[in-house]
């Protein structure tokens, strides 16, 4: 009887192993921990923000417009509670991060009529910092993408796909865009070129 019952075991192992079951673990492991990448690198850039603006605030005040823009944009995005595994809040989190990337866009060309805000060090730090969080949340989202990818390749072929349903493993969300070759690189972050002199009347 206890033969059996070991035999009935190694068999059940090795049943599980060939459908796919502790793949479909592995790699839900490995989404959960790119989405927390994910997450720690745009949080990175938000805890940017307030000095970036508090910076180009002390030498263009007059830009409240876009100030706000960058401000607000923040606020917005720090205040949605994401559920990765729910496509509408994956789709809500990710407009509220472009619109992020959008207002921080439109701050740093706006910049490029300061020339003395340009040249501060304070703010050329800032700059590097933000160009490298930039990099980094192109590359913890590329994983996290493929991760997912990987996941529901898994989900869905014969037959891991059997496992997926008995033990309830579905097709997760992921990024979306329009246009995925712009989502793929962080935007242009460059102060290194010197201010084109104003034009004579």
């Amino acid at each position: 009887m206890r033969a059996l019952t070991i035999l009935a075991v190694i068999a059940a192992t090795l049943l599980l192993q060939g459908c796919g079951y502790n793949t479909l673990q592995t790699q839900d492991e490995q989404i959960k921990s790119a989405w927390s990448e994910v997450l720690n690198q745009y949080q990175r850039r938000s805890d940017l923000i307030p000095n970036l603006v508090a910076t180009v605030k002390g030498f263009a005040e007059q830009e409240q417009a876009v100030l706000v823009g960058v401000t607000e944009a923040r606020a917005k995005a720090s205040q949605i509670q994401v559920n990765a595994d729910d496509p509408a809040s994956l789709a809500q989190f990710q407009a509220a991060q472009g619109e992020v990337t959008s207002a921080l866009s439109r701050l740093l060309v706006t910049v490029e009529n300061y020339p003395e805000l340009k040249s501060d060090q304070n703010f050329r730090d800032l700059q590097a910092q933000l160009e490298g969080t930039e990099n980094r949340i192109t590359v913890a989202r590329n994983r996290y993408i493929q991760s997912v990818q990987d996941y529901n390749v898994t989900v869905r072929q014969f037959p891991t796909n059997l496992t997926a349903m008995i033990f309830g493993h579905k097709v997760k969300p992921n990024f979306t865009v329009e246009n995925e070759a712009e989502i793929s690189k962080p935007p242009a972050v460059d102060f290194t070129k010197p201010a084109e002199p104003a034009a004579k009347g």
